[in-house]
């Protein structure tokens, strides 16, 4: 449980919330968890099995507080909001913003940023933990690279441009993610990013935790009241979540690669937990998604330190923390959109 930008996080499964006085009181049995002024919430965020008092909730409607649902996994739920509730003025402003390139540059060129920065950091400390290993090298030449190319991004000014900058560095970043696995090399080799369907384990392994991530960041869109359908660097596309894929272009190294590369190198994923096809595809077995599954929800336990709030926060908050964050860019209440910078 966390109160964090205005928004009370509860994540004890079984927690009960009701009104005490002006305050927002958490109990749990006969346990008192936590108690906040309500005046300082603009949102409540449940994760599980988590009770509101019938009072609470309707003080929530009255005052125009958000009080959101998640599964115990972080898959976003309902929504419910008040009548005063302003999220079709922050929608509106959204939709102003996507349709003006300038603007869309100006907050994709942060998560671009982000993106690059954080995948070289993910190069750059496997290159300081394993300094005398095979390829250690090539990890150093990425590393220079890929600091030109976060230079070249500062003078970016159209979004075609930008994507060819994400794209330099994401090809140079995944010609040298083959020398980030130090196990299982034999069963795990990697030559290049495919998808759709995915090639090889690798692929196969990364394609499912970028869906998991993809879901996580959504659910963090919808749930502070923006269009996750909607993006600024992702254009728009029926079915796709363009703002979901732009969010989580910030943990794709950071998360889901991370992720990938301790499954592999921990040998909790071996090269029997896939299941390979006739047309080449290749696909987690069952028995391993599970697996994967428990090692994401036990990393998005884990806490780091965020820069922009200058706050340890839970990994499995941060989606909800860049949320919160961009909501408050596109309001106006901030100058820029503070994308996550992990500090390796």
């Amino acid at each position: 449980m966390k109160k964090l930008l205005n928004t009370l996080f509860v994540t004890q499964d079984g927690a009960y919330l009701h009104k005490e006085r002006e305050t927002v009181s958490v109990e749990q049995g006969n346990t008192k968890l936590l108690q906040v002024p309500i005046l300082a919430l603009s949102n409540i965020f449940c994760f599980g099995r988590v009770n509101l008092s019938p009072q609470l909730m309707h003080h929530c409607m009255e005052n125009s507080i958000g009080v959101a649902y998640f599964s115990e996994y972080g898959r976003f739920q309902a929504r419910i909001v008040g009548r005063k509730n302003g999220n079709v003025l922050l929608r509106r402003e959204q939709y102003r913003i996507a349709d003006d390139e300038k603007r869309c540059v100006e907050i994709a060129r942060n998560m671009i940023g982000a993106k690059v920065a954080n995948s070289r950091s993910v190069i750059a400390k496997s290159a300081r933990n394993r300094p005398d290993a095979e390829g250690s090298e090539k990890l150093r030449s990425a590393c220079d690279n890929m600091k030109e190319t976060l230079i070249r991004l500062e003078r970016v000014e159209n979004l075609d441009e930008l994507r060819g900058r994400e794209g330099e560095a994401a090809n140079v970043y995944f010609d040298v993610f083959e020398n980030l696995i130090s196990q299982q090399r034999q069963d795990f080799g990697f030559k290049c990013r495919n998808r759709r369907p995915p090639k090889d384990p690798v692929n196969a392994l990364l394609s499912f935790v970028y869906a998991m991530l993809l879901q996580d960041c959504a659910s963090a869109l919808e749930a502070v009241g923006l269009d996750s359908y909607v993006g600024f660097l992702h254009r728009d596309k029926p079915g796709r979540q363009s703002l979901a894929l732009d969010l989580m272009e910030e943990f794709r190294a950071f998360v889901g690669d991370r992720l990938c590369l301790s499954l592999i190198n921990l040998r909790q994923i071996q090269s029997n937990d896939f299941s390979y096809k006739e047309n080449g595809a290749v696909f987690i077995a069952d028995t391993a998604r599970k697996t994967v599954l428990t090692e994401y929800q036990k990393r998005k336990q884990e806490s780091i330190f965020h820069p922009a709030i200058k706050e340890n926060v839970k990994i499995g908050l941060l989606f909800h923390t860049q949320a919160l964050l961009l909501a408050r860019y596109i309001r106006g209440d901030v100058d820029y959109y503070p994308a996550f910078l992990w500090r390796s």
